[in-house]
């Protein structure tokens, strides 16, 4: 089988969960075989196409900054999506594999389907509908209008989680015409690494945006401050709102007792999760949520929280291997103390939370997924 995965950004040179699922599945489909091609922004230096662990890359255009005042850069896009026809058509695949956001390389995607006659399909991580108008102000009707004609002219739809597909069918898309399969992890790896030496009781992992809500988590740790004054919170990661945290830690008087880690190299950011006691991740805006599995593979609880756009939510067995709550630091901080004052629960959710992380191993999601390709 010959396949072709399209996206500007690919991993290792640009890290998120959408580049390390096609590199995840394109490593696997390569392994057995089959004849894996990456179309995306050219991210390395020298020759424009290159092997890559048994995979064929295409650089289809120069790189280019991804974001633009933390946000998405529209001209990055439409350049790509441009670019990306030419080199697309010049081969015959047998599937394309598009993930659908930035949006634009969709329509390339679906003309180059429609010219070789090759079965397409449209990778969905999030669904934002009326986000837009959050995102991008009144601009955001565009968007909006722009996300809903790439759902009307995909016939083949696959969904990174059921809170995407619903998201999905609530814009008009046929449920018929969307298959789940989700993101995964390489439990093996994860089972593999040791714990980092220094610990702590706390931990939250992701960009430092504005819709991770880590100042709520930051005001519940200066709330359970009070029932323990030696308590260890780690921020790992790096994004705009570093500064403004740090001055808030500040103003909380709890600097002494967060960590602002910046960004780690996986095994090290899962050594200083298995580490830790309880993963929070506060964040209002998750397309599936990967990390938490991780911390499920780590052995470790989580706290989210019951926002619209949240699809970690769904992942949580409410008092099984974590607890979902309103983005309310009062009741993040409730939560916490029943986590972290009964060490019975704690040991209960480690079989727990192990136990569900292995049904999103990184196998079992690509055979789901070959079965949908062949």
């Amino acid at each position: 089988m010959k396949v072709a995965f399209v996206y500007d950004a690919i991993y290792p040179w640009v890290k998120g969960g959408a580049e390390k699922r096609i590199y995840e599945i394109g490593k696997r489909l390569a392994e057995r075989g089959d004849e894996v091609h990456l179309f995306g922004v050219k991210w390395w230096e020298g020759e424009n196409i290159i092997e890559y662990e048994g995979m064929t890359l295409h650089g289809v255009c120069a790189a280019r900054e991804l974001y633009i005042n933390g946000k998405r850069s529209i001209s990055e896009a439409l350049i790509f999506s441009v670019k990306l026809f030419k080199p697309l058509l010049k081969e015959k695949f047998d599937v394309i594999d598009v993930s659908v956001f930035p949006y634009f390389s969709c329509f390339t995607v679906r003309t180059v389907s429609v010219l070789r006659k090759t079965p397409a399909f449209f990778t969905w991580h999030e669904v934002w509908d009326d986000y837009w108008y959050e995102y991008m102000g009144r601009r955001g009707f565009f968007g909006k209008i722009i996300e809903r004609i790439v759902a009307k002219i995909s016939s083949e739809n696959i969904a990174v989680s059921e809170w995407t597909k619903k998201q999905l069918i609530s814009i008009g898309t046929d449920p018929e015409k969307i298959q789940v399969v989700p993101n995964g992890i390489n439990l093996q790896k994860i089972t593999g690494i040791k714990p980092a030496n220094k610990t702590c009781d706390i931990i939250f992992a992701g960009r430092l945006i504005k819709e991770k809500n880590i100042d709520v988590l930051l005001n519940a740790v200066a709330r359970l401050k009070a029932n323990l004054p030696q308590l260890k919170c780690c921020i790992i990661g790096d994004g705009p709102e570093k500064d403004r945290l740090l001055k808030l830690s500040q103003e909380l008087e709890i600097a002494d007792n967060v960590e602002f880690a910046g960004f780690l190299k996986y095994d090290a950011l899962i050594a200083r999760i298995k580490s830790s006691r309880v993963f929070v991740l506060p964040s209002s805006r998750e397309g599936f949520g990967i990390i938490v599995i991780e911390a499920f593979a780590c052995g470790v609880p989580v706290i989210t929280v019951s926002e619209k756009r949240n699809a970690a939510q769904d992942l949580i067995d409410e008092g099984v291997n974590g607890f979902v709550v309103e983005l309310d630091s009062d009741q993040i901080d409730s939560v916490l103390k029943k986590i972290l004052l009964d060490d019975s629960f704690q040991k209960m959710c480690v079989e727990n939370t192990v136990q569900k992380a292995g049904k999103y191993e990184w196998d079992i999601v690509y055979e789901k997924l070959i079965l949908l390709y062949e």
